[in-house]
């Protein structure tokens, strides 16, 4: 039986940091890239807020450049996707690909989260990077003194228009009742914002444009009414969807499915650690997922070396 030393589970900033690193500790990590390879960042056109580039870099050079860097250092990298996973034997960590199986000493969870959509069934893909997005500090300066659309009623859907008025011209926030979710406080925020206005009791129900999104359909949610709104850029704050599901029963996981971590990147198995979007629902940046993979990779080779 072929036993690796160490399994990095995902290909974002935090998957291909962790990756990196172990690397450069000549513990040869296998990274298993999933199918997403790259993650939320494939989908971003401009970084401008990554250190080291102050000109911006495109995401999927970014991603590029880490994997090439990691792959540098020893780290093998393969397009294959868990399905599931057995950590009853924490020195023998069996993951399940397909028919395959793998076994490794120690494992970094990096398998990132997935922005939720409006799920139109209708070609969303077209425009997601082009108009279409789901974080506001990573695309908010884009928008410029143009027009944009925040969809969501909760506190982040407000942070998320906020955060907006600061380049645009006018911000709409669309919610498909007639009251938010959002605590009074941030409510308080969002009808002080002369640049917002909210659109009740609407649905967006379609996305148009031809290369880039330039407007959405919005359906009535009380009369069944459409009309169109004229845009040059949609924000989703409807949140995000953590890629956990087949840890479950293996893992500890909060109420909303992300991971739970003990003392910076430990799970509740010793050999097995955490690091990004699986388990971060706070801050969701490419930096910070990185730092995350950094400190995984750092304890991983900590606990494979006391472990000799």
């Amino acid at each position: 039986m072929n036993k690796e030393k160490l399994i990095i589970i995902g290909s974002g900033p935090a998957g291909l940091t962790a990756a990196i690193y172990a690397a450069r500790a000549d513990l040869k990590p296998l990274v298993l890239e999933g199918q997403n390879p790259g993650g939320q960042l494939i989908g971003t056109t401009d970084v401008e807020n990554f250190p080291g580039f102050p000109e911006g870099i495109l995401g999927p050079e970014l991603i590029s450049n880490m994997r090439k860097q990691a792959q540098r250092f020893g780290a093998r990298t393969e397009f294959k996707t868990v399905d599931k996973v057995d950590f009853s034997d924490h020195n023998d960590l069996k993951l399940f690909v397909g028919k395959e199986t793998l076994h490794t000493e120690a494992v970094i969870i990096a398998t990132g989260a997935s922005a939720r959509w409006l799920n139109l069934g209708k070609g969303e893909e077209k425009y997601w990077g082009k108009g279409y997005t789901a974080c506001a500090t990573c695309d908010g300066a884009f928008f410029r003194d143009k027009i944009t659309a925040v969809v969501g009623g909760g506190d982040s859907a407000i942070e998320e228009a906020t955060f907006l008025t600061r380049f645009s011209s006018k911000v709409y926030l669309i919610h498909r009742r007639d009251e938010l979710r959002a605590s009074k406080a941030m409510q308080k925020r969002l009808f002080e914002n002369k640049k917002i206005e909210v659109l009740w009791n609407k649905n967006v129900t379609d996305l148009k444009g031809q290369l880039n999104l330039t407007s959405v359909e919005l359906t009535d949610t009380v009369d069944g009414k459409t009309s169109e709104l004229n845009i040059d850029g949609l924000f989703m704050a409807i949140g995000h969807t953590p890629n956990t599901a087949f840890l479950e029963g293996q893992l500890n996981l909060h109420d909303n499915k992300y991971l739970k971590v003990v003392n910076h990147t430990h799970s509740n198995i010793p050999s097995v650690f955490i690091a990004g979007d699986c388990a971060d629902f706070r801050y969701r940046q490419a930096i910070t997922a990185a730092g995350m993979g950094c400190m995984a990779a750092l304890d991983a080779e900590h606990y494979l070396t006391s472990k000799g």
